[in-house]
């Protein structure tokens, strides 16, 4: 805009202008803040700490089998000591027994003493009584003026062992036996006492030492499992650090000694960076073919402009249809590189022939097509791209041949991958002009229109797909053989 036309401008306008002005920065301020946003780091949603997760399961198990194992062993070394101290009192019952006779009167006495001195000193705590029907309790001297009360029950044979709290402030252990004595048909009573003192405080201390062992046990257990925790998932932190490592210094892979179970998941994350790799590579590779495509074109466009040629509108046309045929080209082949990513893919062979010989016989309709062979066979390419292939070259045949062209699809079932011949009757090409014909814009007949895309079109998307092209001569017509190679779908289950 000249100076001329500025000053028209109505004094409204400049005004409305001035009062928007002061919006810009924060409209900038706003965008800036909108890339920021977008350029930060997306929150990945988590489960929750693999170690923590680990920790407490240890812990659990370690909590649970030390509670059951504790109480086991609590019982088992109870019942032992209870059970010693009970072997003890059978002893002196047993004794006492053996020492007992009926006296004339038919009371019973001993023949000779009990050798333990706790049973002559009063509220010693050790204590034996003989009780029996009609008679007076016989005690010993340590029970004073205190009776042993019997649980009621008879025992002929085995002693009976059981805890009394008859005596204030002195629980007893008691064990106690029904005998009749030569000489006497009463059933006498037998029963040994001692205090619980000493047994109890045996068992407390088995439990206090049980626990503080136990609860030390826990604690080491515990530690132990963290730190195997921690050392059994460092290779993930080097993992992580190693990944850091390649975003700060722009290194392109993982390269540190892992272990074997971390190992498998290093090379998938190495292959991922490689296909993005080659991803990234095959971008770069498309747009400078296409920016060298698009130069000329362009150079053309600009050099008949800046002349005033008088043929321009011709120019413009046929430049343009040439731009737009790179343009296509270099679609198809991000088409087909997005669409081997996704995977999966899946075309009938011969479904796609037959539609590619329909759309091209309108156009030759004066050329003979014959397509033959497998009517099942598949190959892992879209169907898309896998007609682009056909159309390219079944196109190619018609269009350069002497009006036959034949396409033969997987002549060789038993191979690894899927072959397709397309034979034309044409003059042919050289051995040594073969290889050129896959270079972008080569053309051996310039009187036919085209821009020498097609072969090279076939080639990258065929290679694309991981197949392959060569060029022969046809042995049946004499023109040329053009063998497609594309790997085949497996098989449905």
């Amino acid at each position: 805009m000249d100076l001329a036309t500025a000053s028209t401008i109505p004094t409204s306008r400049r005004a409305s202008d001035a009062a928007f002005a002061p919006a810009a920065p924060a409209i900038a301020a706003g965008a800036a803040s909108d890339e920021a946003a977008a350029d930060a780091p997306a929150v990945v949603p988590h489960t929750g700490s693999l170690s923590r997760r680990m920790m407490l399961i240890a812990a659990g198990w370690i909590t649970f089998l030390l509670l059951v194992g504790g109480v086991a062993l609590y019982r088992t070394l109870t019942a032992q000591v209870t059970h010693q101290f009970d072997d003890q009192l059978d002893y002196v019952l047993t004794a006492m027994i053996g020492s007992t006779e009926i006296d004339p009167v038919g009371e019973v006495e001993f023949n000779r003493p009990l050798g333990d001195q706790r049973f002559l000193e009063p509220n010693s705590g050790f204590y034996w009584q003989i009780t029996g029907p009609g008679h007076d309790p016989f005690p010993s001297r340590s029970l004073w003026d205190r009776t042993l009360k019997d649980s009621g029950a008879g025992f002929e044979r085995q002693p009976y062992f059981y805890n009394s709290h008859q005596f204030a402030n002195e629980p007893l252990r008691i064990v106690e036996r029904s005998v009749t004595l030569p000489g006497s048909k009463t059933r006498w009573r037998f029963m040994v006492a001692s205090a619980r003192t000493q047994l109890d405080q045996q068992i407390a201390d088995i439990r206090w030492i049980l626990v503080w062992s136990f609860v030390l046990l826990g604690v080491g257990l515990f530690v132990m499992a963290t730190l195997q925790t921690w050392y059994g998932l460092s290779p993930l932190r080097r993992v992580r650090l190693a990944i850091a490592h390649m975003r700060s210094t722009g290194t392109n892979r993982v390269t540190d000694p892992l272990p074997l179970e971390v190992q498998p998941m290093v090379e998938e994350l190495n292959a991922l960076l490689a296909h993005s790799e080659t991803q990234a590579e095959e971008a770069r590779t498309h747009a400078g073919n296409l920016a060298h495509a698009l130069k000329t074109p362009l150079t053309v466009l600009t050099n008949a402009a800046s002349a005033h040629a008088p043929d321009l509108g011709k120019t413009v046309l046929r430049e343009a249809t040439t731009m737009r045929r790179q343009v296509d080209h270099h679609l198809a082949r991000a088409r087909a590189v997005g669409r081997r990513a996704v995977g999966l893919a899946r075309a009938n062979v011969m479904q796609s022939a037959a539609a590619v010989e329909g759309a091209v016989a309108r156009l030759y309709p004066e050329v003979r097509f014959d397509i033959d062979g497998s009517h099942t066979a598949d190959v892992a390419v879209e169907r898309q791209d896998l007609e682009e292939i056909l159309g390219n070259l079944i196109e190619n045949a018609a269009k350069y041949g002497g009006g036959s062209v034949f396409v033969t699809v997987d002549p060789a079932p038993g191979e690894a991958l899927c072959s397709i011949w397309v034979e034309d009757d044409g003059a042919g090409i050289a051995e040594q002009q073969r290889g050129e014909l896959f270079s972008r814009g080569a053309r051996l007949d310039t009187n036919k229109p085209g821009t020498g895309l097609g072969l090279a079109i076939v080639r990258d998307v065929a290679q694309i797909y991981g197949g392959s092209v060569e060029l022969d001569e046809s042995e049946d017509l004499g023109g040329l053989l053009v063998r497609l190679r594309l790997p085949r779908s497996p098989t449905k289950a």
